[in-house]
């Protein structure tokens, strides 16, 4: 498939997602904080379960967990450990910690970083999950005012075609 039909397939799913643009954006907001914990492997079951909980879009929470890629684990990783490392006290230079950017950095598998982390012990695992933590919650709680937005938008976008398009007398959502 070329890359502008994948593109414009991704568009039409996109602003073809069903539900209320609050359960939508929360939904959202969930995937970018889950994408923000060093969880790779579990970062949509934790977004989506956190989607059951708060009755929001398990569709879009799980969309949201790409915020964090193989092309971002590096920075994700060394600022929430930066981050949680200054919190708690502990000492940001820890030998574990440069192979664990390592491996994020070479690309290698989800499950190879976590181990990394898990054999780093808990200063490192406390210091990561608080940083994410942090991070995640800064970047959810803008996420959610900016898709809630988004979604409003395109509900009234949507509608606004629809009227044109099969005129007046169709009743709206």
């Amino acid at each position: 498939m070329r890359y502008d039909r994948r593109i414009r397939y991704y568009y039409l799913r996109f602003i073809r997602l069903r539900g209320e643009p609050h359960e939508l954006a929360l939904g959202m907001a969930f995937g970018i904080f889950a994408g923000m914990m060093p969880i790779m492997p579990f970062q949509i079951a934790l977004a989506v379960t956190m989607a059951l909980l708060f009755k929001a879009s398990k569709i879009t929470a799980a969309l949201g967990t790409w915020v964090s890629n193989p092309l971002n684990w590096y920075f994700l990783y060394y600022f929430t450990y930066k981050i949680g490392a200054a919190i708690l006290g502990f000492s940001e230079t820890n030998k574990f910690f440069p192979s664990i950017l390592e491996s994020a950095r070479e690309g290698e598998g989800a499950l190879v970083v976590i181990g990394k982390i898990a054999g780093a012990g808990g200063t490192i695992t406390a210091s990561l999950l608080l940083g994410g933590i942090i991070i995640g919650t800064l970047t959810a709680l803008p996420s959610y005012i900016i898709f809630l937005r988004v979604f409003q938008f395109v509900r009234v976008w949507r509608r606004k075609r629809r009227n044109r398009k099969f005129g007046q007398d169709r009743i709206s959502e």
